[in-house]
């Protein structure tokens, strides 16, 4: 069993050093990233609710159950600036069902795309690397919601956030990311009135890492 965990450590510091050479641990500054992240998004909705049900129309009837969130998917384009700033482009896109008394089921689906200001700090740990990170994004989105058998109304406006998550690199190629998102957006329903698009974005997912390549090995290969 020593023997064993002998060896698992052996060979993690092996690929951790393995990537370094005369100028140090592996530079953040000039790298490029591909991040595919899938999770759940939250938002209770409380003042939709609430002002649905206090409508004279509606008042005596009983209250529908609460949101329970719905799946979200998001790509992050980023190009790290400098080892502690990192740019970028999310396009992102998400959906939820919603149950109102007296209405068929309603469907809300939000998408779009918004660019990202991260800073972000390198540490030695892990296999090869783990890179927490904050940010701030902005950004269009559209919001389109339809009941069931309905016509569905489209809202656009501008969405703003902000993020958090950390990179675990496995090798300095891949990576495993996980991020936590504050959206602020809204939408329209049909008769009823605005809610909330954004909410909590909790998502995990995979990262592509392309390296930062000094000057001196591409002159080298040439």
């Amino acid at each position: 069993m020593r023997g064993v965990l002998l060896l698992l450590v052996t060979l993690t510091t092996s690929v951790a050093f393995a990537q370094y050479d005369d100028e140090g641990p592996p530079k953040l500054e000039g790298t490029n990233r591909i991040s595919v992240v899938g999770g759940w998004r939250y938002a209770p909705n409380f003042t939709f609710y609430n002002n649905y049900y206090s409508n004279p129309d509606h008042q005596g009837l009983p209250r529908s159950r609460g949101s329970f969130g719905g799946p979200a998917l998001t790509a992050t384009f980023g190009y790290s600036v400098t080892n502690l700033i990192e740019v970028g482009a999310d396009l992102f896109a998400s959906y939820e069902r919603l149950a109102l008394t007296g209405k068929p089921g309603l469907n809300t689906v939000t998408y779009g795309a918004m660019l990202g200001l991260r800073f972000q700090k390198r540490f030695e740990l892990g296999p090869a690397g783990l890179i927490p990170a904050v940010g701030l994004l902005a950004g269009p989105h559209i919001a389109a919601a339809y009941f069931d058998g309905g016509r569905a109304v489209e809202n656009g406006g501008t969405a703003f956030g902000l993020t958090a998550g950390a990179t675990l690199r496995l090798n300095p190629t891949w990576g495993v990311c996980f991020e936590l998102r504050e959206i602020f957006a809204r939408g329209e329903v049909e008769d009823v009135g605005y809610y909330n698009a954004g909410g909590t974005w909790l998502a995990v997912g995979l990262t592509y890492i392309l390296p930062w390549e000094p000057d001196r090995r591409i002159n080298g290969r040439l």
